[in-house]
């Protein structure tokens, strides 16, 4: 897999790190950790990612609204997590989501999904 330069949008600092961690034995760059929804699109349009692990719910505002901000400037392949209940969430059918706990096997897989999905004009599906 081609090394990327990778944003992680997590709020809780544990996991951040430990995705972070994770990513770069995997090879990649992380350019960033962020933990809230401004932050991340402020760091987007910073770092210009290659590609955005991206937490769905981030405390005070969605993972989502967050990606949908930042794909108003540019389509950047992102990989959705989360440990809640997906039911009910709207990210359309070629969304790439990983149930939190999840295995690198599962993020490597995520991951790679995620760069051959082409953009869907809703700006959040891929």
């Amino acid at each position: 897999m081609k090394a990327l330069r990778t944003l992680v949008v997590e709020d809780d600092a544990m996991i951040g790190g430990l995705l972070a961690e994770t990513l770069e034995d995997l090879g990649h760059t992380v350019c960033a950790v962020e933990r809230n929804a401004a932050d991340a699109v402020a760091a987007a349009l910073r770092w210009r990612p290659d590609l955005m692990i991206v937490d769905v719910g981030l405390g005070e505002a969605s993972g989502i609204a967050a990606v949908r901000e930042i794909l108003r400037s540019a389509f950047v392949p992102h990989v959705f997590v989360t440990g809640d209940t997906v039911r009910g969430m709207s990210l359309g059918a070629e969304t790439v989501l990983i149930q939190k706990p999840f295995r690198v096997s599962d993020l490597e897989r995520a991951i790679e999904r995620a760069q051959t999905t082409a953009p869907v004009s809703d700006g959040v599906a891929t």
